[in-house]
């Protein structure tokens, strides 16, 4: 929770991956909140007000993955919104004259986003949840200690810079809105 706060304030892309961690981690103790108190919650060197906050943030989690139907696979309708928000910003940079270092960088990407889809089969994610798929899995693949080519790793190398710069314009998009259409209220992600 605490961490989740802090990239969610700090950078979009590496909370959505947090979140995406975080998913995976409360699969891997089966949405027991007994075991994900004992095994996680407990460990917090934190007041007990604190720990009640966390433990309620993963027992929201593990609710909404269950009302959701996402206990084995898949993301929250949380982390989606992220993606969506994401997707109406790339677009909005894209089609603006005024960002063509964002539009550059976008099509030194967009080799790497067309071969990844080519890859994934009958049912390729869009652009920016390519990129975020690319970049989880060469995460996990870091975490299990397997090896990374170099061809790979220069993919991953122009993924992360690209999902960086929407991550700056994101925030600064946050702090005072880029475009006209952003003064709603952004605050339900």
């Amino acid at each position: 929770m605490l961490i989740a706060q802090q990239k969610r304030h700090e950078n979009i892309a590496e909370y959505l991956l947090y979140m995406w961690q975080v998913e995976d981690l409360l699969r891997v103790y089966n949405l027991d909140m007994h075991r994900i108190d004992d095994e996680i919650i407990n460990r917090f060197d934190a007041q007990p007000e604190l720990r009640t906050e966390i433990h309620d943030w993963y027992e929201g989690l593990i609710m909404m993955m269950k009302a959701e139907n996402k206990t084995h696979t898949g993301h929250l309708q949380i982390c989606k919104n992220v993606l969506i928000r994401l997707a109406d910003l790339h677009a909005q940079l894209l089609n603006d004259d005024r960002f063509p270092e964002y539009r550059a960088d976008f099509y030194r990407t967009l080799p790497y986003i067309v071969e990844l889809r080519a890859k994934a089969g009958t049912q390729p994610a869009g652009e920016l949840e390519t990129c975020f798929n690319a970049l989880y899995g060469v995460m996990l693949l870091r975490m299990k200690g397997k090896e990374i080519s170099t061809e790979t790793q220069n993919a991953i190398a122009q993924i992360a810079h690209f999902i960086g710069l929407l991550a700056q314009y994101f925030k600064r998009d946050e702090e005072q809105p880029l475009f006209a259409s952003d003064l709603q209220d952004n605050s339900n992600i």
